[in-house]
């Protein structure tokens, strides 16, 4: 199973979508999901920051771990992501996960209460025993990178699959001289990571809006598509994810137009600019079945 998770190059941070009352549209995540694997995703990260895992109480999230294996577990490599800053709370969900038979968990290291670099080290080696981790390294959100020295240490450890790396091309490129796996954490740096740093991969954002192109971003050489897909990375990450792809997904049709507070849609003009860079695809290329810009009274918002 870990040379399996190991070969995956294409891994989505699937969107959670919503029924109009607020709670997880099942049959809608199963569409998506659907999707990911017709065009050869082969990885999902199951509840992270783009599936606003952190707006779920732990019954929905690991439910949707669960679910995600039952119906979905022997065609795609399921990453549920488990991690807290409360290192009790990541154990517990991290045994719940795996018990539901989840391939391998997510490990974002503690935000806000952030902690010294011996607390980073027992609170990831605690994690790592109860099997396959990926870390995520994402010091934009946390405020704390994980530094290599911390990663050297931790790759020591049979369970540590590797890193979601955001902090850049060069450190990629360094890890995986080391032997150490590395998936791009950016969308618009993961030609050049896979391509030119040798990393294994992306966990994609865009995969959930144009899935097939991502694959084959990810496994063609050539330069000219990571060009022609750059403007709408951009605009998917014009403000914080995943405000961007939740509006996208509303109006390709892909998903309702509901948003969990404290996301709301992007606005006309933005909404507009989003159609202009869509439209430049074609229609196979996109997940969902129309192309709408949507009034602001169509999307509701839900606490």
């Amino acid at each position: 199973m870990k040379a399996d998770l190991l070969a995956a190059s294409l891994m989505t941070a699937i969107k959670t979508p919503y029924c109009s009352d607020g709670s997880i549209d099942l049959a809608t995540y199963d569409f998506l999901l659907q999707e990911q694997i017709k065009h050869g995703v082969e990885g999902i990260i199951v509840g992270g920051t783009t599936g606003e895992g952190h707006l779920m109480h732990w019954e929905e999230h690991l439910m949707l771990i669960a679910h995600t294996v039952h119906y979905f577990g022997d065609r795609l490599k399921v990453i549920g992501n488990t991690g807290s800053n409360n290192t009790r709370e990541a154990l517990k969900a991290t045994e719940y996960g795996f018990a539901s038979g989840m391939h391998a968990s997510l490990q974002i290291n503690p935000y806000y209460g952030k902690t010294s670099p011996t607390g980073l080290k027992e609170h990831f080696q605690r994690v790592l025993e109860l099997g396959p981790a990926i870390i995520y390294n994402v010091p934009s959100r946390t405020g704390q990178d994980l530094p290599p020295e911390l990663i050297r240490e931790l790759a020591k450890h049979s369970n540590l699959l590797g890193v979601k790396e955001c902090a850049g091309n060069d450190r990629i490129a360094a890890y995986e001289k080391e032997g150490i796996a590395c998936w791009s954490g950016n969308d618009d740096q993961a030609w050049e990571a896979r391509h030119r740093c040798g990393g294994h991969g992306v966990i994609s954002v865009t995969a959930n809006v144009v899935p097939g192109l991502m694959r084959c971003l990810m496994d063609e050489p050539d330069s000219t598509l990571a060009d022609r897909l750059e403007p709408l990375m951009n605009w998917l990450f014009v403000h914080p994810n995943p405000i961007g792809v939740n509006t996208a997904l509303a109006m390709t049709g892909a998903t309702k137009p509901v948003f969990r507070l404290p996301y709301v849609p992007l606005d006309t003009e933005l909404r507009q600019t989003g159609i202009d860079l869509l439209q430049q695809f074609e229609s196979g290329d996109l997940v969902g079945s129309s192309l709408e810009l949507m009034r602001d009274e169509d999307f509701q918002l839900v606490a």
